[in-house]
């Protein structure tokens, strides 16, 4: 081999080389970015998990997420799907209970707040409540909220039976019987209050479950350019929480009478994936939402998520993302609870 073979051969490692460390590079970037993951995180003293072992995990790829037999595929809905109140069963199918629960807690750190502090960061409510609100509301008449659906597809029980199918199937495409539903109640008290909302129904999880959160954090990121007004982003989703028998757990509590789904409030904390400066102004927000969603309807809330991890809350300083029952409770409880918490929602943005 002369000299300028050898200086191609070398020449043609090298670019190879630099081609390598150039993909690797450009993969750690864009992993960088995706909502770091975590297993669901229900009540501490309820052992969930899904029939082989682990836990079931509503927050993070498809794989993680429960699937009955002879359910349909969860990569992508189906379109012709019919709404829940049509759903046709075989009666013979076999049948699984629904066990109602109340997960809210009489171990108060403040007030009517209660946390289930997954981090090292020592949370003081009474401290970091002084300042009120971390951002300004100016005028409520202006878009201050923004409302979106990660996993727009989620959805509920079409009745308060009891028991499930083996069939059940938690997902659908249509906007009135899915998660959007539920949206679209918070989004009519906070009008009805006078504050300016707008409600985004894309569906970032159809046709595919993964990648769902960048597909929905383009979304907040366009609605946050249209209206530079917005300072609360609420990513509104539906738990789920199935013991290892099999049994669905429904967290309700009642108002006036009727009874409604427990709600989830999260918030999440810096982390080496994601660039989350604001996350103690995220803090501050949703101990102030949660104090004011117990003290006006006792019993409405679980203890507070606060864990490391981003799931979009680092969109701005008033994100937040908040569980509206479980796939066990019924659609008409999701949606008192919807109503329930724009109530609390404009308390809290028109005392500030």
């Amino acid at each position: 081999m002369n000299f300028t073979d050898k200086l191609k051969k070398v020449l043609c490692i090298t670019i190879s080389l630099c081609i390598t460390v150039l993909a690797v590079f450009c993969v750690y970037k864009r992993a960088s970015q995706v909502p770091q993951l975590s297993t669901d995180t229900a009540l501490a003293a309820v052992f969930l998990t899904m029939p082989d072992g682990e836990l079931e995990n509503n927050y993070g790829d498809e794989k993680n997420v429960y699937k009955p037999k002879n359910s349909k595929p969860t990569q992508s809905v189906d379109k012709t799907e019919k709404k829940l109140s049509e759903a046709v069963v075989d009666s013979n199918e076999a049948t699984y209970p629904i066990k109602e629960i109340d997960l809210s807690s009489n171990n108060k750190l403040y007030e009517n707040i209660a946390i289930n502090n997954k981090t090292s960061f020592t949370v003081d409510p009474k401290e970091l409540l002084k300042d009120g609100l971390p951002f300004e509301i100016s005028d409520t008449r202006e878009v201050q909220v923004l409302i979106v659906h990660t996993h727009t597809c989620e959805s509920y029980m079409n009745s308060d039976s009891g028991f499930y199918y083996e069939s059940f199937y938690p997902r659908t495409t249509d906007n009135e019987q899915n998660i959007s539903a539920v949206g679209q109640a918070v989004a009519q008290s906070l009008k009805e209050n006078n504050i300016g909302v707008v409600h985004a129904t894309t569906q970032h999880d159809n046709p595919s479950y993964d990648g769902a959160y960048d597909r929905s954090f383009e979304t907040i990121q366009s609605y946050l350019e249209k209206y530079p007004s917005i300072k609360v982003v609420l990513d509104i989703h539906r738990d789920s929480m199935t013991q290892e028998d099999m049994t669905r757990l429904k967290p309700t509590f009642t108002y006036n009478g009727e009874k409604a789904a427990q709600i989830m409030i999260m918030t999440g904390r810096d982390s080496s994936y994601t660039y989350f400066p604001f996350w103690e102004d995220n803090l501050k927000f949703a101990l102030l939402l949660q104090n004011t969603c117990e003290s006006m309807y006792k019993g409405m809330t679980r203890p507070l998520n606060f864990g490391d991890f981003t799931y979009n809350m680092n969109a701005n300083s008033g994100s937040l993302l908040i569980e509206v029952g479980t796939d066990a409770n019924t659609l008409s409880e999701a949606v008192l609870s919807g109503k329930l918490l724009g109530n609390a929602l404009s308390v809290v943005l028109q005392n500030s």
